[in-house]
C-alpha cells in the first residue's frame, strides 16, 4: 500500500478517501511498518523460504482478483472471495477457535484517523456499511485470498504468537469478511466503481514488484525500494506512531475479558 501511494504521489489521509474505520487501520499499519528499519523486514522476507512462497502467492492473488475486477465479473469475484472467506474464517468459528471478532466498532477506529490532524473530518457513525465511502479493499481481499490459496489459518498463528501489526491485520480482515453487507459492498465496488481503480492498479504493480524483489534475494534492492517509500511518508511517522500505539492499546483493551466494547 505504501509503495502504491508513493507512486501515486499523494498522502491517502489528505484526499478524504482513506480517513475512516478500515482505512484508518490500513494507513496506520503502513506508516508503522515504514517507520521501522528496512533490514528487519528484509531479513524476514528474503531469508525465510516460506515467506517467499507467501509473497509470490500474494502478488498472484492480487493479480487474479484485479483481472476479475477490470472485467466487471462481479459473480466470479464474489465466488472467489466467498471461497476464501469460508476457508479462512468460517472453520475458525465452527470449531470454536474464535469467540468474537477482534474489532467490533468503527467508532473506536475513527478516533485515530490522521485526517483529524490535517484539517479533515472523520465521521464517527457506526453505520459504516451504508454511509462510508466505497472502496474495493483490494489489499484485504488479496490477503485473505492468499491465505486461502495456501491453506493458511491465521488465527492458529494468532493463538501462538502475534505482533500488534499482525493482530491488526487479522482484525481488520475479519471485520470486513465477517459482515456480508460490508463484504458485498466491497465486491460490488471492485467490479463496478472506478473511483479507486487507479490506486488498485498501483497496488497490483507494487505487489508484483515486491514479489520480484524478494525472489531476487537482493538486500540492496529491498533497501532501495523500502527507503524510497519511507522517505515519502517520513514527515508523518511521529503522528502515526503515536496514534497507532493508542489504537492498538484501545483494541487490545477491548479484547480483555469483561471489557465494555462499543
Amino acid at each position: 500500500m505504501g509503495t502504491a501511494w508513493n507512486c501515486s504521489g499523494y498522502f491517502p489521509w489528505e484526499e478524504g478517501t482513506y480517513v475512516r474505520g478500515i482505512e484508518t487501520v490500513k494507513v496506520n499499519i503502513m506508516l508503522r511498518i515504514y517507520s521501522n528499519k528496512w533490514h528487519v523486514y528484509a531479513g524476514l522476507a528474503i531469508l525465510n523460504p516460506s515467506a517467499k512462497v507467501q509473497i509470490h502467492q500474494f502478488a498472484q492473488s492480487a493479480t487474479d482478483l484485479f483481472k476479475l475486477m477490470i472485467k466487471g465479473d462481479e459473480e466470479g469475484l464474489r465466488k472467489r472471495v466467498y471461497r476464501a472467506r469460508d476457508i479462512v474464517f468460517d472453520d475458525e468459528y465452527r470449531e470454536g477457535i474464535r469467540k468474537e471478532p477482534i474489532i467490533l466498532s468503527e467508532k473506536i477506529l475513527d478516533q485515530f484517523s490522521l485526517a483529524r490532524n490535517t484539517g479533515g473530518a472523520a465521521s464517527t457513525s457506526d453505520d459504516d456499511a451504508s454511509t462510508a465511502g466505497s472502496n474495493s479493499h483490494l489489499a484485504l481481499l488479496t490477503m485473505v485470498d492468499c491465505w486461502a490459496e495456501l491453506s493458511i489459518r491465521p488465527f492458529q498463528h494468532l493463538e501462538l504468537l502475534a505482533t500488534p501489526i499482525f493482530r491488526l491485520l487479522i482484525g481488520v480482515a475479519e471485520y470486513l469478511f465477517r459482515d456480508t453487507t460490508r463484504l458485498d459492498a466491497a465486491i460490488h465496488t471492485a467490479a463496478h466503481d472506478p473511483t479507486h481503480r487507479s490506486d488498485d492498479v498501483e497496488y497490483v504493480i507494487a505487489a508484483r514488484g515486491w514479489s520480484q524483489c524478494v525472489s531476487f534475494g537482493s538486500f540492496e534492492l529491498y533497501e532501495r525500494r523500502f527507503k524510497e517509500t519511507a522517505k515519502f511518508f517520513e514527515h508523518r511517522f511521529a503522528d502515526a506512531n503515536k496514534l497507532g500505539a493508542q489504537m492498538i492499546k484501545a483494541i487490545l483493551e477491548g479484547e480483555q475479558p469483561g471489557s465494555s466494547r462499543n
